[in-house]
């Protein structure tokens, strides 16, 4: 089975991550001119798309271990249906 590349490389990652907390902090800065809304409101994004990224990473393992399953499901079935054809045609 091909391996497919649907997840998100933690280098690029790490680039939007840092481009959409610079990018908060600075838009919070000009609204508020608070530090401390600035801080609180960059931790807040932090912490969202790490969560973020954690639900994604176990969504891909959950997808993953489905089409296995699948997999294994059908491989099964096909050798049952050979078995049943072969013994009608034994009889």
């Amino acid at each position: 089975m091909p391996t497919r590349r649907t997840a998100l490389s933690l280098r690029v990652f790490c680039i939007v991550l840092a481009l959409f907390l610079c990018t908060n902090a600075v838009t919070v800065y000009v609204f508020l001119h608070s530090i401390r809304q600035v801080i609180v409101a960059t931790l807040a994004g932090w912490l969202l798309l790490q969560v973020a990224y954690f639900g994604s990473v176990l969504f891909l393992i959950w997808r993953s271990s489905c089409d296995q399953r699948d997999a294994q499901r059908s491989e099964h079935f096909g050798k049952r249906q050979t078995v049943r054809h072969r013994s009608r045609e034994y009889y």
